[in-house]
This record gives C-alpha cells, structure tokens and sequence, in this order.
C-alpha cells in the first residue's frame, strides 16, 4: 500500500505553494471578469486529465458552480468535440488541432485559458499542440492564462499569466490545478451572483 502520510504530505507542499500565492489566482479571476465584463470569451484546453479538468471548468462556467443564480459566462471547451479532433487529426495533424480551434473561435481579447501538467516541452515534443495554440492566440491579440506545474516548460514564457504548481508529480499537479480552478470559480461566483 501507499504511504498515505506521504502522499497527503505531498499536496500540502503544492497547496501552501497556491496559499503564498493567492495573488495570482486573484490576477487570474480578475483578467477573466475583465474578459466577460467586455463581451469577449474564454476558450479552454488541455491533454488527457487536463483535457478532463478543462471541460470540468467549462462545465462550472456555462452552467453553475454553486449558486444557482450565477449568470452562465461564455466559456468554450475546445477539446469537446470528438467529430472535429478526429477529422483533424486523421486529414491533417493531432499537433495542430487547438491552433486550429483558436483560429476558428478565438479573436482579440478573448482569453485562451490552458491547462497542462508539465506546459509543453520542445525536445521532448510534448504538449506542443497546445504551445502552437498559445502562440497562435498571442498572434491575434489573445490573452493566454496557464495552469501548469513541474517546470512550467514553454507555457510559462508564453504566458500573459501562469500559476506553476509547486510539484514534479502529475497527480499532484493535477489535484492540485482543480482546486486552482474552483478558487476561480469561488471569486466568479461571487461577481456573477445575480
């Protein structure tokens, strides 16, 4: 069996990390209400677990998070439809099927929000599909948000505004990116109770 002590010891490191750095969760919060306060939208996206967390956050958004009260805010999970990830990535390229969703559903100043474990590695050519799609949004005057973790990779300095969880371990960094995510739902919650 697991080392339970260990295990919950672990996350306490990653969510002390997000307690000495509220601010940015609250940076976060805001550049969204900015977003949704001027008529634009959110697109989100991510790999695997985070692929799963990024319609989770959707799902918050659109619909309701706690209050059922709270107006829906324009959010688009670009990873939900199946039809189009398999058209593209059998005609054309896995690679570039984000970039491609930027292109047909973002515009300037909408918010392109990722979420990713390790935020994308060169070298090692992972997570580069959403480094194209954080690029590609830069390119037309998006603003690109990013929970990622372990080293923060490419995502960090493409960035306008990223939260690197504070873990070398994906398990954590993905308990630790959902807790991130409902924060901001907290503070939405609060602005958008009507």
């Amino acid at each position: 069996m697991i080392n339970y002590n260990k295990y919950i010891e672990n996350i306490k490191l990653s969510l002390d990390h997000v307690k000495n750095n509220k601010h940015i969760v609250e940076d976060i919060s805001k550049n969204l209400m900015k977003c949704f306060n001027d008529g634009n939208k959110l697109l989100v996206c991510g790999n695997g677990g985070s692929c799963s967390d990024a319609s989770h956050f959707v799902g918050e958004l659109t619909c309701t998070y706690k209050d059922a009260n709270k107006i829906g805010l324009p959010a688009i999970d670009l990873g939900s439809s199946m039809t189009a990830l398999t058209a593209w990535g059998n005609d054309f390229e896995f690679e570039s099927f984000f970039k491609r969703q930027v292109l047909a559903l973002g515009k300037k100043n909408d918010i392109l929000f990722l979420i990713s474990t390790g935020g994308g590695n060169v070298e090692k050519n992972t997570s580069m599909n959403l480094v194209h799609a954080a690029q590609t949004a830069k390119q037309i005057g998006m603003r690109v948000i990013s929970l990622i973790g372990k080293t923060g990779g490419e995502l960090k300095d493409i960035s306008d505004i990223s939260f690197v969880v504070k873990s070398d371990i994906t398990s954590h960094v993905q308990e630790t990116h959902i807790v991130l995510l409902h924060m901001i739902c907290e503070n939405l919650e609060i602005e958008y109770v009507k």
